[in-house]
This record gives C-alpha cells, sequence and structure tokens, in this order.
C-alpha cells in the first residue's frame, strides 16, 4: 500500500471555511495540491505507464445517483431527486480553481455549489452537475449491475476494479484525517486529465470525488 502524506495544500487560495449544515463538505479543497498530485505517479508509487494505464475506468454513463440522477442534469430534476439544497454558496465565493463546466477560475463564474446530505453539486444557469458525493443518509449509487452505498466494503470494489484497488494509498482529508483512497479513470483512453477518487473509511465506501487538475 502507497503512502501519500505529502504535505498537501489546496490549489485554491489560502481559505478554510466551515463545513456545511454540521457535514464536513470542505474536503479536497484545503488540502491537495492539485498542480503537485499526480495519480499515476503518486498513488502508483511510479508505476509504468502499462501498469498506469490498467487502472480501471469508472464510466460516467453508466452512474446513476440514488438510482435515479446521471452526473449531470437540471436544478428541476435536482429538486426532484435530491430535494431542496441543504445550503448554497456561490461558486466564486468558494474560489476554486476550475469549474466542472469548463472554465477556469477568474472566468466570471456565475454558479453556485448546492450542498445536501454532505455531497456537493455544482450549477451553471440551469444546470447541475454532481462534483463529490457522499455515502450518507442512504445515498447510493447504482454502477451497472452494482450497488455501492455505505455498506460496500474495500474488498466489495475490489472485485470489480482489482488493479485501482492494487493501487490503493493514503491521503489527509480535512476534518477527516487519514483515508485510504483509490482512484479510477474518467475514460479508456485517457482524454480527461482528471480522475475520481474513492475514499474509504473503516473499510468501507465513504465518498467519489472528481479530480481536475489547475
Amino acid at each position: 500500500m502507497i503512502s501519500l502524506g505529502f504535505g498537501l495544500q489546496s490549489c485554491k487560495k489560502e481559505k478554510k471555511t466551515e463545513p456545511e449544515n454540521g457535514t464536513k463538505t470542505e474536503i479536497l479543497k484545503t488540502n491537495i495540491n492539485k498542480k503537485e498530485l499526480n495519480p499515476a505517479k503518486e498513488i502508483n508509487g511510479g508505476s509504468s505507464k502499462k501498469e498506469s494505464q490498467e487502472i480501471e475506468v469508472f464510466d460516467v454513463n453508466e452512474m446513476l445517483f440514488n438510482g435515479k440522477s446521471k452526473r449531470f442534469f437540471t436544478l428541476k430534476d435536482f429538486e426532484k431527486n435530491f430535494g431542496k439544497a441543504d445550503s448554497i454558496k456561490s461558486v466564486n465565493e468558494e474560489e476554486p480553481c476550475v469549474s466542472i463546466f469548463g472554465n477556469e477560475y477568474g472566468e466570471n463564474l456565475y454558479g453556485n455549489y448546492l450542498y445536501k446530505n454532505g455531497s456537493r453539486f455544482e450549477t451553471s444557469k440551469d444546470s447541475v452537475a454532481i462534483d463529490e458525493f457522499r455515502f450518507y443518509n442512504g445515498s447510493f449509487l447504482k454502477y451497472k449491475n452494482h450497488i455501492f452505498n455505505a455498506t460496500t466494503t474495500l474488498e466489495d470494489l475490489r472485485k470489480i476494479f482489482p488493479n485501482a484497488v492494487k493501487e490503493i494509498g493514503e491521503l489527509d482529508v480535512y476534518g477527516e484525517g487519514r483515508l485510504h483512497v483509490i482512484y479510477l479513470k474518467e475514460d479508456a483512453n485517457n482524454i480527461s486529465d482528471g480522475h475520481i477518487n474513492v475514499f474509504i473509511k473503516n473499510g468501507k465506501l465513504y465518498f467519489m470525488h472528481w479530480w481536475f487538475p489547475c
């Protein structure tokens, strides 16, 4: 198992906020320097390109959050499938280095972050995308023929993503301490520069986050 305790800091400005609605939602923004974290090098411990390419794809087209929603949807669908947001913050207030909707920080981001049951969603006009999904309060993910929830174990994940789990690492997560993490590719052809972090706590699935470099 590879350890990733290498003085992680945010690629955002030095700014810490209180967790939303009593939950620890401000996770990666204050701890992980996205410019320094190279998944193929750090998480794989310098694995060869061939080994890196063997990491499994976590296909967004096969994901149904709470068995209903794709990753991208509308504000109307948000309320229909997830309910009213617990809290809302402007994207500019949170100062991300990148936006899910294709803008780099500083390019007049007018959207909001919606927080619900610990998960974070980003908006752009009427569009919504899942940024971080937490397996709290019965939240689950249907993926192909599998159901991922708070009872899903690392061994369960190993059966589906054996190569990724083999390269498991650790990260210090703000407000959470040190968590096990596996990363999964977004696409088979490595078109995306990002990947998906899947965090494990006490041997169980905890949350997932779309990571993208600044």
